[in-house]
């Protein structure tokens, strides 16, 4: 059976990520999972991939860090994840601490989401170059392993690169937390294969996901790896679906909550408990 998670915008008008976690452990989830976006270019050029205006959470949201390490205080068990962290607009460096810190922290409880992102100007205005993305995320976190994994830690890439450094603290968990990759480009399969250790797709209603986890497996047999995780986002309280991803073999089932008061995000998280222990 897969364990079950929720996911949020931790917005600044939502219920707080404190109270969410608590929450969430309360009822038995295994994991939270907190995305992030640094701002949003008020010009607004780059439209929204879900074809509608863009909601109000993707500029009202805390840093996911922070969030999740009030989260850590508070629980004991509750998995910690990303989802996703735009590591392009990050220094690897600093980034490799920070997850390491939040590791150490909860007691080797991250579970690192990345993604390279969509909206061009956010990533320009971090000197971020939009048609380079790929290979800038796969280098920051190539390097973030060393740091993760070395006592005096070096990388030369296009990208990233240093002398030996030393860096700590080290992850709890050996060789760092797990890193899965939430994208869903034709390319993402030979990515995960390549420097992550999971795949982190978002559920819409209609597709089917038998075709790509089959083509996940076949770039892991490629690459001579085994066991990728699949985690899925968006998850909605559709027992046919729910049904489907736990034939497909689907690790993690994540609800997804909206960014809203206690009065809605608690009735829901309830729902979502019950749906949980019909599969557990």
């Amino acid at each position: 059976m897969p364990d079950f998670g929720i996911s949020m915008f931790p917005t600044d008008y939502a219920i707080q990520p404190v109270e969410l976690a608590i929450a969430a452990e309360e009822r038995g989830f295994e994991s939270i999972f907190f995305p992030e976006h640094t701002h949003i270019p008020a010009s607004r050029k780059t439209p929204f991939p879900g074809g509608t205006e863009l909601p109000k959470e993707y500029w009202h949201t805390h840093d996911p860090f922070v969030a999740l390490g009030a989260a850590a205080a508070v629980t004991r068990k509750l998995r910690l994840g990303t989802g996703v962290c735009l590591v392009i607009e990050r220094d690897p460096i600093t980034l490799a601490k920070e997850v390491a810190s939040l590791d150490m922290i909860s007691g080797g409880r991250v579970v690192f989401g990345i993604g390279a992102g969509w909206n061009v100007e956010e990533m320009e205005n971090h000197g971020a170059v939009f048609k380079r993305r790929w290979k800038i995320v796969k280098e920051k976190v190539l390097a973030m392993r060393e740091i993760w994994t070395r006592e005096a830690a070096e990388f030369h890439g296009e990208f990233v690169n240093f002398e030996p450094i030393w860096s700590y603290p080290k992850p709890v968990q050996a060789g760092g937390p797990p890193v899965l990759l939430g994208s869903q480009s034709p390319h993402s399969f030979e990515r995960v294969a390549d420097y992550c250790d999971g795949w982190l797709p978002i559920n819409f209603p209609r597709a089917d996901f038998s075709g790509p986890v089959a083509k996940l497996r076949e770039a892991e047999k490629r690459a001579g790896r085994k066991n990728l995780s699949v985690s899925m986002f968006g998850v909605g309280p559709n027992e046919e679906h729910i049904k489907r991803f736990i034939d497909l073999g689907i690790g993690r089932l994540i609800f997804a909550l909206p960014p809203a008061g206690r009065e809605t995000v608690l009735p829901l998280l309830d729902k979502y408990a019950e749906l949980k222990a019909k599969y557990r």
